[in-house]
């Protein structure tokens, strides 16, 4: 007798009607990461739809947002492909195709200023 195979779902863990943008978006949320910004940039480029900067306060802070992020990625399915992690720790990449997403050590952010690059600036309140 040939035991089955057992069918295994992509996404089990998925949350109805999440996509992987809500799981960066409340990652970087609930790891307190601040200024977070998301972009569209779709109509401007071909690699990604949505551009996510974000800052952490620390080199410390910034590597375990990348942690969480990829974690919280690879439970709901997506493989994110990640870049700076074993550097310095104050700029950190994580593309899952759909979005990309910069972790930033605050005066590294500042340097490199990706928001006024892509024109995308927040809008003070």
């Amino acid at each position: 007798m040939i035991p089955k195979t057992p069918t295994v779902l992509k996404n089990k863990k998925q949350p109805a009607g999440k996509t992987a943008l809500d799981i960066i978006l409340k990652t970087l949320e609930d790891g307190k990461a601040e200024d977070i910004l998301s972009a569209p940039v779709g109509d401007r480029t071909s690699l990604t739809d949505t551009l996510v900067i974000a800052s952490g306060t620390s080199v410390r802070h910034v590597a375990a947002l990348a942690d969480a992020l990829e974690k919280n990625l690879k439970d709901f399915g997506e493989k994110p492909r990640v870049d700076g992690k074993n550097g310095s720790g104050e700029w950190i990449i994580l593309d899952t195709g759909n979005a990309i997403v910069h972790l930033f050590h605050p005066e590294t952010r500042l340097k490199y200023d990706l928001e006024e690059l892509w024109g995308i600036r927040k809008v003070p309140a």
